[in-house]
């Protein structure tokens, strides 16, 4: 990508593989290697990155189940 001036403009800087910290390859970006490619796959199909669920509050529940009552009293 160029800039003003014809300079070339650099997206972002490097980052290091996000398993072991090695700088990162094209080949496995955003990787070194296959190897860490394959950990972090493997991190994803174990529910390593799953992200936690958050109960709603129990307010929330009483009035959703109130308006429910009031939809079914409607019918």
């Amino acid at each position: 990508m160029t800039g003003e001036g014809g300079n070339v403009v650099k997206l972002r800087a490097p980052r290091p593989c996000p398993i072991c910290a090695r700088k990162s390859v094209p080949e496995f970006h955003p990787f070194c290697s296959k190897h860490c490619a394959d950990v972090d796959l493997n991190r994803w199909l174990k529910g390593g990155y799953a992200i936690p669920a958050v109960e709603p509050p129990d307010e929330w529940d009483e009035a959703s189940q109130s308006r429910a009552g009031e939809d079914d009293a409607e019918h």
